[in-house]
């Protein structure tokens, strides 16, 4: 039975003073922490660095340059009569230059089926923007079985396993890509994601560990062999810039209040803060030699938030960031605000409803040659009827 309009707008009412607390809350913090933001952008070079000196560690960003800008923005100044003319701009900057993306996908069929088994794909699209070559669009799939579900194993969710599986055949297959390059200067690698794998502070050590293996083996490609490495967050909730402007201006922590929603009101189309080395607690200290080099900055790339771009440190000391970001608001610009790259290695990779129904029927097919028993839930069979 489909949901009840009314039912909803009734909720929604009567819990309206809920979101206008929140609202406004919010809206003080964001205030304070922008206000926070110009005291830090308009301090001297000598108190900048002298207060940076003072605090060695640990205090969420750190500016690379000596001192900031005005407001904190580097202004691209990027504004065209028409949608033919930014091409055109598109056009001088991609001509020649290949990009690279990864993206992945996967069939999980949890308590529904008897048999524990995931399919795992990644899909890859690679474009040189040149009249002389074609791009490249191709899938690989993995398939795990109860022996790499740890089916016997309560403790270990199976979903997090399968997580990280394709975690794991993203990077090595940019791994692989990178490994191959024969123009670095001319090519672009694009990680859907963080560099920096907060996210896996929470796991226990065994993932923990597998997920920095995959992105310190990811960086450490990317500067051997010097291929330019894009770590693009569309929507960040990082608070490296909130936590540098707790400390160095001496407000209280909202942690409502994020970097790419305290930079909004600063920016426009094309606009980027300054690179910043990321400064974090937590997971960085098993970076090893890449502790400290894994930089950032804010790009905006449409009218929401600013996104979130990470790259190794050797490019910030090869002097081809800014080459870089010019290769990404070109991308951009082709994909409607999301790199076009990306977005074609989603659509590459994305398992359908129909892609769900084939691999299950041949599992099927294959359970029953081999005489397996394979059982399926009354919901999961109804769910397949009606779909």
């Amino acid at each position: 039975m489909a949901i009840k309009p009314s039912q909803i707008q009734a909720i929604l009412q009567r819990k309206r003073k809920y979101f206008r607390t929140f609202e406004s809350s919010n809206l003080s913090a964001l205030d304070t922490y922008q206000d926070a933001w110009t005291t830090l952008c308009n301090a001297s070079a000598n108190e900048l660095q002298g207060w940076l000196t003072a605090h060695p560690g640990n205090v969420g960003a750190r500016p690379l340059l000596d001192n900031l800008p005005p407001q904190g923005i580097h202004r691209s100044h990027l504004r065209w009569g028409s949608r033919e003319h930014s091409l055109q701009w598109v056009k001088e900057h991609l001509s020649g230059v290949t990009t690279f993306a990864v993206d992945g996908s996967q069939i999980f069929s949890s308590k529904d089926l008897s048999l524990p088994i995931a399919l795992v794909q990644v899909g890859w699209f690679e474009n040189p923007h040149t009249s002389e070559a074609d791009y490249t669009k191709d899938i690989e799939l993995d398939i795990l079985t109860p022996h790499d579900l740890k089916a016997h194993d309560p403790a270990t969710p199976a979903e997090r396993i399968v997580n990280l599986r394709r975690f794991q055949m993203e990077t090595e297959r940019l791994v692989r890509y990178i490994e191959q390059v024969k123009t670095p200067e001319q090519c672009l690698v694009f990680f859907d994601g963080s560099l920096v794998a907060t996210f896996a502070d929470a796991y226990e050590e065994e993932a923990r560990r597998a997920y920095v293996k995959a992105l310190l083996k990811l960086v450490r490609a990317s500067e051997h062999h010097r291929v330019p490495l894009v770590g693009y967050v569309d929507t960040s909730y990082a608070h490296d810039l909130t936590t540098l402007l707790e400390l160095f201006v001496g407000i209280e922590g909202m942690p409502a209040v994020h970097d790419a929603q305290m930079l909004n009101r600063f920016m426009e189309w094309g606009d980027c803060t300054p690179i910043f080395r990321c400064d974090r607690t937590g997971i960085l200290t098993d970076y090893k030699e890449h502790a400290d080099r894994i930089t950032f900055t804010y790009l905006k790339t449409n009218q929401g938030y600013p996104a979130r771009i990470e790259m190794p440190r050797w490019m910030y000391e090869a002097d081809i960031t800014e080459q870089t970001l010019n290769w990404v608001r070109a991308e951009t610009i082709v994909g409607g605000g999301y790199p076009y790259a990306i977005e074609t290695a989603d659509q590459t990779a994305v398992l359908q409803t129909h892609d769900r129904q084939i691999f299950f029927r041949i599992l099927q097919d294959w359970a029953s040659s081999e005489d397996l028993n394979l059982r399926w839930s009354r919901k999961m069979m109804s769910k397949l009827r009606r779909r």
